[in-house]
């Protein structure tokens, strides 16, 4: 069974909604922290987004000021 092919895409895709949750999570952890709660329009928009978007994110925020940034950040990324 472990060898089969829908016993591995199910690995896989566990796995990746994993690492999607926790690059998430470690996203709103600091943006928390930065901004402090953050309103339910801002948490949609972030939780909409890739887990490549939440990498490119989770780097960009180092350089926030406050909630501004990421509200400039996600209008700029998300009108690519």
């Amino acid at each position: 069974m472990r060898e089969s092919v829908i016993y591995q895409d199910i690995i896989q895709k566990g796995r990746e909604e994993g690492k999607q949750e926790e690059a998430l999570r470690m996203v709103m952890r600091s943006l928390t922290r930065l901004c402090g709660t953050l309103d339910s329009n801002l948490q949609r928009r972030i939780e909409a987004l890739s887990i490549t978007q939440l990498e490119d994110l989770n780097e960009a925020l180092l350089d926030f000021a406050d909630a501004t940034d990421l509200e400039d950040w996600l209008q700029e990324y998300q009108g690519r």
